[in-house]
Formats: structure tokens, C-alpha cells, sequence
């Protein structure tokens, strides 16, 4: 096993790693950029390097900087998170030639896999389900029509060489054609310098169901079963389920042999998710493979029982998986949460700023991964992602009914988070039942009211909570020294909790 591995990431993942590296008793080094120097993840690792300014550009994806630290420090291997240089190629051929392990997949599975086309051929040829669409990339409108006289409309216009909803067009009708390919290529260039863009059948109202999967260096493969992402906001997800409520013993059987089997076609090794999307007859079809540790993966864990990150580690430090497909069920529901700086009382705005006060759930089957702490200033250079609240109970309406509770005990005031939205979805009848799909967002988001009065009384609760809980330490504190306690502070906070 490593002595010593680099944590190439900030915020709840890169304390999620760190946190793995302590249990395993490995050293740890992790870097940080200006807007990060009190950053929560500098906090956990054993040695920490500045590297560079705040902007991304000038830090997290300098490749170059973070082979230099990892070879002044020592650090065996890299890990990259998610995000930032997790799934870029480059990254991972420095590190081969730098001879560091790269914790992940081999270069040329992530270079295969992060190009749709390239990607969508292979599974063909292995016989993994695709959505119909072009053989390869759209140069022109005319190349365009003769795919759509073949398979219809809708369709979907996507970038080859990226994903996150960037590069994505939706085309209903012909004369929407010409506009919908300038602006795809147009975006794919300017997000991924690739303006490549290929065409698939659109499908209406489908669900995204995904397949964690672990593959060692020695060609053995096993998948950890299903997670739900259907609840997405422009194509970035939300809030993520596992079991599915729609999947069965025999769906989620075919489904992992096919998360298998493009696992093998790709050469892939290290732990991978393989994304699927779901009609509305129960057929399911390849969507894209993320070469990385999914933001998604605790949900995975609840459920099976299962640590990824060290399974990762193992596998990149050449150990064969001690896993074995009949063994791994799923044991009761989980859910998480993303909790995001945005306002989804104002279209889901960016929300940056200082925390003020933080109180975070706990209590029986709950999980909160957070990078962030009392204090702390959430920069405007990265992703909103600040935290991920999970739940786990025996079955869904009881997971369901967890959360609920968490969200409402958890506190984060300085700044606007998603969770008031989070709060609403869990209260949603559809959602409650397991009715639900990808466009499930926005056919709810013009409908949805926020109930402002009970997150304002939520906040004085805490509040009052903060006061007395101080008033109580103070008392205790004054018993103990014989030092009383002057009257005139507790006649001060006692006018204070009357006047809330």
C-alpha cells in the first residue's frame, strides 16, 4: 500500500479523501489556492503546498504545479477527486511518465471514454444497448437531416468531447436545426476547445439510472448496483436515490451485465460509473461513462456496506478485488442531497459570502460530507457544490422521512443554499411515490412556493437554541468556579430571546 498519496482537490471530496487516508494510516499532502489558504481540507492533510491564485486556470488545473508538489513531497500517488483534472488525459499521462500512480483509470480508457463517439462505437461492438443516433460526428445541417429522416424527431445535438449539459441542444422541429448545431459547436469549443457535436434520439421524459462499478488491474469486474439521478436541473444532477423505485431484480441483473461489459470493452480499471438512461418502457440505453469517482459514491456506500475510495487505492496500489458479485446486495434506502451556494428562490443564483453560523443534522442514518466550517468565506471561483447531506434507513418512505427531518435541522446562514429546494422535493407527492424522471424539475419549478415563514422561524429556533445552549455553558461554568455569573448579561440575552 502507499506511504504517502496527494490530494489534487479542495471541499468535501478532498476532505472525503483525506478523511480515507487517516483511517488507512497513509500520509497525506493536498494543495490549495489563494481563496483556499483557510480552507477546511487544508485543516486535515499531514502536509499542505500553495499553489497558485484563485482562479482554476492558475491552480487546480495546473498540471504541471501539481506533478512538481507531488514529486517534492514524495507522494506515491495522486488522487484527483472529482472535477477539476479528474477525467483529463493529459493529467493522468503526466502522471504515468512522472511515474506516480494515477488513482484512477489508465489514460487511454479515460481518452476512449471521455469521447462520445469513440465511446458509443465500443459499446456497440460489445453489444451494450445505445441510443440510435449518428455513427459519428454531424459536420454540417445536411449530414444532420439524413439522420433525422432516419431515426425522428426529437434529437438530441451533443458535444463529443464533453458533458455537464454544455454543448447539449434539443431539436423538435427542422427549422430549429440551423441554430441548434451553431450553438452547440459554438458552446463545445468554447467549454472543451472541441467542437465536435454528434446526434441521438431524444427521448421524452426518460429516467437517468447509473452503475458504480470497480475493475482491478487483473481484468476482474464487478458492479455495486444502481443509483437514481433523475432529479437534475439542466442536466446537472441534484439529488441521487439508491435502490431506483423502479428497478427490479431482473432489470437491475441486465443492467449490471451491461455495466460490465462496457467496462471490459474499454480496457477500464480503477472504480468508474456507467450511466444509463430509461424509457418509459423499461428499455435502457448507454449514455456515457464518467472515468472517476462519482460526486454520488456515499450513496453507493450506504447502501452496500462498501469504502470506494479505499477499494481505489487498493486497485491502484495493485491489489486484486477481494469483492465478488454475489456477495454485494443492497441493504436498505439512501438518499442524498447536493447542498449548493445558489438561491433557488432566484433561479438557483450563485450565493457567496461568509458563514455565520452552521449547524449540521445528526442523529440515526445520517451522513454529511461538507468543506466548509463556521467562518469560512465561500469563494465565487468554484463549483456551488459546499456539502452533501445522505440519509439511510431500512426503506425508502422511512429515508424519505429522514431527510426531511435533516434538512430541517440543518442550519447555514450567511449565505443562500439549496436546501429549502431540496426540502420541497422531498415533500412532493410524485416524488414520495417514485414517479418521477428527468424532466421532473421543470415541470415542477414555475409551480413550487417556497415556504419562507418556516424557514424563517427554522433560523430564530436556532438561534434562540445558540443563545440558551451559551446561557446554560455560562451558568454551569459560573456554578463550577464560584465565580457567579453578572446579572446583567443574562437579563440582556433573556430581553433578546423575548423580543425573538
Amino acid at each position: 500500500m502507499f506511504k504517502k498519496i496527494l490530494v489534487a482537490n479542495r471541499g468535501e471530496i478532498a476532505v472525503r479523501v483525506l478523511r480515507t487516508c487517516k483511517e488507512m494510516g497513509i500520509k497525506s499532502v493536498t494543495v490549495y489556492s489563494d481563496a483556499d489558504r483557510t480552507a477546511l481540507h487544508t485543516l486535515y492533510a499531514d502536509e499542505v503546498y500553495y499553489l497558485g491564485p484563485s482562479p482554476a486556470t492558475e491552480s487546480y488545473l495546473r498540471i504541471d504545479k501539481i506533478i512538481d508538489i507531488a514529486n517534492k513531497s514524495g507522494a506515491e500517488a495522486i488522487h484527483p477527486g472529482y472535477g477539476f483534472l479528474a477525467e483529463n488525459t493529459e493529467f493522468a499521462k503526466a502522471c504515468e511518465d512522472s511515474g506516480i500512480v494515477f488513482i484512477g483509470p489508465n489514460s487511454w480508457a479515460i481518452e476512449l471514454l471521455g469521447d462520445k463517439i469513440a465511446s458509443k462505437v465500443t459499446m456497440t461492438k460489445a453489444g451494450v444497448p445505445v441510443i440510435p443516433g449518428s455513427e459519428g460526428a454531424i459536420k454540417d445541417e445536411a449530414e444532420a437531416l439524413k439522420v433525422i429522416e432516419k431515426i425522428g424527431l426529437p434529437v438530441l445535438i451533443k458535444a463529443a468531447g464533453g458533458g455537464g449539459g454544455k454543448g447539449m441542444r434539443v431539436v423538435r422541429d427542422k427549422k430549429e436545426l440551423s441554430t441548434a448545431i451553431k450553438q452547440a459547436t459554438g458552446e463545445a469549443q468554447s467549454a472543451f476547445g472541441n467542437p465536435t457535436i454528434f446526434i441521438e434520439k431524444f427521448l421524452e421524459q426518460p429516467r437517468h439510472i447509473e452503475f458504480q462499478v470497480l475493475a482491478d488491474n487483473y481484468g476482474n469486474v464487478v458492479h455495486l448496483c444502481e443509483r437514481e439521478c433523475s432529479i437534475q436541473r439542466r442536466h446537472q444532477k441534484l439529488i441521487e436515490e439508491s435502490p431506483s423505485a423502479i428497478m427490479t431484480p431482473e432489470l437491475r441483473e441486465k443492467m449490471g451485465e451491461s455495466a460490465i461489459k462496457a467496462v471490459k470493452a474499454s480496457g477500464y480499471n480503477n472504480a468508474g460509473t456507467v450511466e444509463f438512461m430509461v424509457d418509459r418502457d423499461r428499455n435502457f440505453y448507454f449514455l456515457e461513462m464518467n472515468t472517476r469517482l462519482q460526486v454520488e459514491h456515499p450513496v453507493t456506500e450506504l447502501v452496500t456496506g462498501i469504502d470506494i475510495v479505499k477499494e481505489q487505492f487498493k486497485i491502484a496500489a495493485g491489489e486484486r478485488l477481494s469483492l465478488r458479485q454475489e456477495e454485494i446486495k443492497i441493504n436498505g434506502s439512501a438518499i442524498e442531497c447536493r447542498i449548493s451556494a445558489e438561491d433557488p428562490e432566484n433561479n438557483f443564483a450563485p450565493s457567496t459570502g461568509k458563514i455565520i453560523e452552521l449547524i449540521e443534522p445528526g442523529g440515526p442514518g445520517v451522513r454529511v460530507e461538507s468543506g466548509i466550517y463556521e467562518g469560512f468565506e465561500v469563494p465565487i471561483y468554484y463549483d456551488p457544490l459546499i456539502a452533501k447531506l445522505l440519509v439511510w434507513a431500512p426503506a425508502r418512505r422511512e429515508a424519505i422521512e429522514r431527510m426531511k427531518r435533516a434538512l430541517k435541522e440543518y442550519t447555514i446562514r450567511g449565505i443562500k443554499t439549496s436546501i429549502p429546494f431540496h426540502l420541497l422535493v422531498m415533500e412532493n407527492p410524485q416524488f414520495i411515490a417514485g414517479d418521477y424522471d428527468t424532466t421532473f424539475i421543470d415541470r415542477i419549478l414555475g409551480k413550487i412556493e417556497y415556504k419562507k415563514e418556516n424557514h424563517e422561524i427554522a433560523a430564530v429556533a436556532a438561534v434562540v437554541t445558540k443563545l440558551l445552549q451559551e446561557q446554560r455553558a455560562t451558568i454551569s461554568q459560573a456554578k463550577s468556579t464560584s465565580a457567579g455569573i453578572s446579572s446583567w448579561k443574562l437579563s440582556a440575552r433573556q430581553s433578546m430571546l423575548r423580543k425573538m
